[in-house]
């Protein structure tokens, strides 16, 4: 069991990075051996990348939900997450076309994915008495004190309240 992180935590990271959901779900559960093989393609991949940092990959944390299952990914840039999902030496590519050879639009399983561009002080976090998680997981995890112990602090300049425009009265 990881260990817990008594206290208030932040993450660290001053540089742009991506934020990779992708998941499927079970849309016919006695379709087993349509969404297991599916299921199973994930483990290798994270595997593959963990092992390779080199590629682009900071981290990920899976997500069980009913019904079905997701992986939220760091990656260090859009280029390197699209390069390994195309490459033919990657576990992707073949994971994908067995997807499609196996299950296509057959709709027995769904898969989705969504991909967020993230810009320094465009993103804050913040995890109380919890393992190292998440983007803190992926990249660094610090107290969450001083200039970081509030979420607009943690995001920024960017999110800084706009200072209101002054409002002319007229005296007649």
């Amino acid at each position: 069991m990881k260990q817990i992180m008594a206290g208030r935590f932040t993450a660290l990271h001053d540089e742009p990075f991506v934020v990779f959901l992708i998941g499927m779900r079970i849309n016919k559960l006695l379709a087993f051996t349509k969404w297991l093989p599916v299921m199973r393609a994930m483990p290798p991949m994270l595997k593959e990348l963990y092992q390779h940092p080199e590629l682009g990959f900071l981290g990920a944390e899976l997500l069980f939900y009913w019904p079905g299952v997701a992986s939220l990914q760091y990656w260090r840039s859009f280029e390197d997450l699209e390069r390994f999902a195309h490459s033919p030496n990657e576990p992707h590519l073949s994971a994908w076309r067995s997807f499609n050879r196996a299950v296509g639009s057959d709709g027995t399983v769904g898969i989705w994915h969504e991909t967020y561009l993230i810009e320094p002080g465009h993103h804050e976090a913040i995890y109380g008495n919890m393992p190292t998680f998440g983007l803190a997981a992926a990249t660094s995890l610090v107290p969450a004190k001083g200039r970081r112990s509030a979420a607009r602090q943690r995001l920024g300049s960017a999110q800084q309240p706009a200072t209101p425009a002054p409002v002319a009265v007229s005296v007649e």
